[in-house]
């Protein structure tokens, strides 16, 4: 969980900044979701991926689980790379390469940790669903911003 959230510290150090200047002056698709939306969403994605990766941990052991811990902490990575590329440099078109790239990482480490426990690949779900959506906001911020 302490790696989980200390992401999430990491992440919204370059996101809090941003929000009341530089994002909140970005023209967003009329879908975008209000700001204090995205809190308990990501408050909520941190806590099941902590609870996900304890689950592959414990049913294979910090060996055994060697490669699926790899995938989980270099997605964990991309995920403040993100928020970082997004929020710190300002850089919407250089977050959506990104933010696939995240993807990807994700959906890698869902079906490494599936094959680990099936119900650690299932609580990954919604965060790669969260991303999705988050891949297509980015996308329109971007277009509607060039």
């Amino acid at each position: 969980m302490a790696i989980c959230f200390g992401a999430a510290g990491a992440g919204s150090h370059f996101t809090a900044p941003s929000i009341p200047e530089w994002y909140a002056r970005l023209s967003k698709p009329a879908w975008t979701p209000p700001n204090w939306v995205f809190g308990p969403v990501w408050s909520l994605l941190y806590l099941l991926m902590g609870v996900s990766a304890w689950l592959v941990w414990r049913r294979a052991g910090i060996v055994a689980s060697g490669l699926p811990l790899g995938l989980f902490l270099a997605q964990l990575v991309l995920n403040v790379a993100w928020s970082g590329i997004f929020f710190g440099l300002h850089r919407p078109g250089l977050a959506f390469a990104e933010i696939i790239v995240l993807w990807l990482a994700i959906l890698a480490t869902l079906a490494s940790f599936w094959r680990v426990t099936p119900l650690g690949g299932v609580l990954l779900l919604p965060y790669l669903l969260w991303v999705s959506f988050a891949a297509g906001l980015n996308f329109a911020i971007w277009r509607m911003n060039a």
